[in-house]
């Protein structure tokens, strides 16, 4: 199957809503890795060596914390259930440990609220292990679940190796995937997502700060999570709403957690401040067409389901542009309804969003003649490709 481009292009897009990108990015950041979408259309509005794998550090918490809010919504775990911490968790991530920890006794009992609690506002390296284990045995069956689960949401590259993201051989994220897992977390589990906010935990009589800095600062922020290593430097995964606008963002390699506050405010603010939105299609609307083979007709109407709408840069003049991709030959029969491709909405050569095309009517089987011409026009298509 070849990736096929549709000849055909609703003229709104070549008319109708203009969008700013010359050869450069609008938006300048000292973030080597950066990834920045608003939740509700998913626009991209800015993208930084999205797609590069870097060490997750404590970001990697985040995929820990996915696989327990969803057993929480599936009703597999309770949030009263006790968590023993083994020796391995208390070593590896409590208070001998050296790294962040929510300060868990060897050998005690946790109940699982509270040790999410731990990972999330303080971050705790023993907590996640005590929930990695006591969720799969060990730490190194439920860091395969992680991987399992995030190919399951698509992300197809982000790779883990332990519930903590502590630094080790294999263990990578990028930008795109991490922010997508925020907003995934945002969508899916509304009723778990205050934790991000709590501005601190208190555990064992210590009380920790929420290690999350934006929540501090006057911009929205309500989430997600703070990484730091020495290979990765300073990371973050940050969401925030500002008058009913809510952005996705992930940052990461920056120098210092006061460059990491600097870069990841001004991100969010542009965000906020530099886009306005667009209504493209209405809901039903016809797109474009795709070539058929084998068919009573040539070419088959491409609709949406939805409404699309994207957000644009209020001060830049260049066009934004349409194009239909999809999985060819295309042959009939085809029935109306069924998913035929995808329409990418392009920021320059960045694709900003992508919505689900589907055949706007049926295409039955054409005659013998028919279908010998498609068929004989199709090879000489490919000898000449």
């Amino acid at each position: 199957m070849l990736l096929r481009v549709a000849r055909t292009i609703l003229i709104l897009f070549l008319a109708s809503v203009v969008w700013g990108h010359a050869q450069s990015q609008p938006f300048e950041t000292k973030a080597p890795y950066a990834f920045l979408i608003e939740a509700e259309t998913g626009t991209v509005l800015f993208s930084k060596s999205a797609d590069e794998p870097f060490p997750p550090a404590s970001l990697a918490k985040l995929m820990t914390i996915e696989l327990v809010f969803q057993a929480l919504k599936e009703g597999r775990l309770s949030p009263h259930e006790m968590f023993f911490v083994s020796e391995y968790a208390w070593r590896t991530g409590g208070a001998v440990s050296g790294t962040s920890t929510m300060f868990a006794e060897v050998s005690s009992s946790v109940p699982l609220e509270a040790l999410l609690q731990g990972v999330i506002v303080q971050s705790a390296n023993d907590g996640a292990i005590a929930i990695a284990e006591g969720l799969a045995g060990s730490e190194e069956r439920f860091a395969q679940r992680m991987t399992d689960r995030a190919r399951q949401l698509g992300m197809e590259t982000s790779t883990f190796v332990n519930s903590t993201g502590l630094p080790a051989e294999g263990q990578h994220v990028t930008a795109r995937e991490m922010t997508m897992l925020a907003l995934h977390l945002w969508r899916e589990y509304p009723e778990y997502y205050h934790y991000f906010a709590e501005p601190g935990f208190e555990w064992n009589g210590i009380f920790q700060r929420n290690r999350n800095p934006l929540l501090a600062v006057d911009i929205g922020a309500d989430g997600l999570k703070t990484g730091h290593t020495e290979a990765s430097g300073y990371a973050i995964v940050a969401s925030a709403e500002r008058d009913g606008r809510r952005l996705f963002a992930t940052l990461s390699g920056l120098s210092s957690g006061s460059e990491r506050i600097e870069e990841t405010r001004k991100l969010l603010d542009w965000g906020m401040r530099g886009f306005e939105r667009k209504n493209v299609l209405e809901s039903e609307e016809i797109v474009g067409e795709a070539r058929v083979f084998g068919g009573n007709k040539r070419t088959i109407g491409l609709r949406t389901t939805r409404p699309l709408s994207v957000f644009v840069p209020v001060d830049e003049s260049a066009k934004l542009s349409g194009r239909i991709v999809y999985q060819g030959p295309l042959t009939a029969p085809i029935e109306e309804g069924v998913e035929i491709g995808k329409l990418q909405i392009r920021f320059g050569d960045q694709v900003s969003q992508e919505t689900v095309l589907y055949a706007a009517e049926s295409v039955e089987k054409g005659t013998l003649h028919q279908r010998a011409l498609d068929a004989a026009g199709e090879l000489l298509i490919g000898w000449i490709r």
